[in-house]
């Protein structure tokens, strides 16, 4: 074995000794101090731990970088042991426009938005009443005395209403009054010892198609959702699976889903200008077409709720039946749209007026009815175009008891007309 000598061993050291000294240099293991004065490559400052970069940003006039002298803006303070130019940073978040009025009408807005579940009585089988589970939907409180605004569907026929407030509390309300035609009722709570928030009536006089609007309500259970959208359609005529039909509704693509029954569609200002009451789908969830009542039929409509119980309307003492094919041709009738006028009620408005019913020698049977032929058809009623009963309805929607109309109808093929004074609608009607 070869031996080498100390002063070999001395230079094999000393060697690997310098190479080792280039190579951490090389990858900046090992940093040389700059002279006193030398300019200073920095590209980070540390701030209490954090790294914040420090871009150099081209002279706004467009020129280079060469020949000028780069400075750096110092803050207040002598702050230049920090090296590097000192931005601010902005940790709070930002908003679109339209974020922030989402953000706006939900927090000035949500904590009107009721919870609403209800009972109702059933039978077991020893025609027992047993309390069952109800209709959950939403509702808004339109006034501090503790007045909510919701749906007919959510609380017809409730055994019990409970009220959850946003603080969770749940509290038991009682059903007011309702509007069965416009799906519309209104629920009342103790408000005692409470602050409430309270959703505006706007209008829906001036409604856009294109418009934007939020709806509020607690769809499958989730309190106080918020979804966006636009009005889609306005004037929507729809029918209700009772077979009535809500004249004016609003279209929207706002996500509704079971549970936001009742509950606000609000503009951009933060004011209600619908009630959610219903979506047209065939799944049972969203598909982006929902109806709401206009807030102008509430506004109409809830004064008189509140204070009767329900509304108060007026009404043509008849039994009518709207016409169908089989029976014009059976009848031979001059028209093909309209309302027959089976039966007069005795003594009532429409035989004061003149108005001929049907005759029972020209009785026909249609399915489970007795049809009564000869009877007057009526086809208008104060300028409005009636064909069927929904149309009679919305004829008389806003008329009270005690106001005249004009009816025009067919007696033969003779059009006359008629001057009625309107007595208050039956809650229920008998019909034969």
């Amino acid at each position: 074995m070869r031996r080498y000598s100390g002063s070999q061993t001395l230079l094999f050291g000393l060697l690997c000794t310098a190479l080792f000294f280039l190579f951490a240099l090389g990858f900046g293991w090992i940093r040389l101090p700059l002279p006193e004065g030398a300019p200073r490559n920095e590209t980070a400052g540390t701030v209490n731990g954090t790294t914040q970069a420090n871009p150099v940003t081209a002279p706004s006039d467009g020129s280079s970088f060469a020949g000028k002298d780069l400075q750096t803006q110092k803050p207040e303070g002598d702050r230049s042991s920090l090296g590097g130019t000192f931005l601010p940073v902005n940790n709070g978040p930002r908003y679109t426009e339209d974020e922030q009025v989402n953000i706006r009408v939900y927090e000035q807005r949500n904590e009107g938005v009721v919870n609403i579940t209800t009972e109702v009585l059933a039978f077991n089988w020893f025609l027992e009443p047993v309390p069952r589970e109800g209709s959950t939907g939403s509702g808004s409180i339109i006034d501090p005395r503790g007045y909510v605004l919701t749906n007919n569907h959510v609380v017809e026929k409730a055994y019990k209403v409970q009220v959850a407030l946003a603080d969770g509390t749940q509290v038991e309300g009682e059903v007011v009054g309702a509007d069965p035609e416009n799906d519309l009722a209104v629920v009342k709570f103790d408000p005692r010892g409470r602050k409430l928030t309270t959703i505006p009536m706007g209008s829906s006089s001036n409604l856009k198609v294109g418009q934007r609007v939020l709806a509020i309500g607690n769809p499958f259970a989730f309190d106080r959702t918020l979804t966006t959208g636009i009005i889609s359609g306005l004037g929507r005529p729809i029918r209700t699976d009772k077979g009535l039909v809500i004249q004016n509704m609003i279209q929207t693509d706002a996500s509704i889903n079971p549970g936001n029954s009742g509950g606000p569609l609000l503009d951009t200002q933060g004011n209600m200008v619908g009630i959610n009451t219903m979506i047209y789908s065939p799944s049972g969830g969203s598909v982006g077409i929902g109806f709401a009542v206009p807030v102008d039929t509430a506004k109409r409509v809830v004064p008189e709720i509140i204070k009767y119980g329900k509304v108060v309307r007026g009404w043509i003492d008849i039994v009518p039946v709207q016409l169908f094919p089989a029976l014009v041709e059976y009848a031979k009738l001059p028209v093909d749209r309209g309302l027959l006028v089976s039966r007069t009620i005795p003594g009532g408005n429409a035989e004061k007026a003149g108005i001929k019913g049907g005759s029972r020698t020209e009785a026909v049977r249609y399915g489970n009815s007795i049809i009564y032929l000869g009877g007057d058809i009526i086809v208008e009623v104060d300028g409005t175009k009636v064909g069927s009963l929904s149309d009679l309805y919305a004829a008389l929607e806003d008329n009270k008891p005690g106001e005249t109309v004009v009816v025009v109808a067919y007696r033969g093929k003779t059009k006359r007309e008629f001057k009625v004074t309107l007595s208050e609608r039956p809650q229920k009607f008998q019909w034969e």
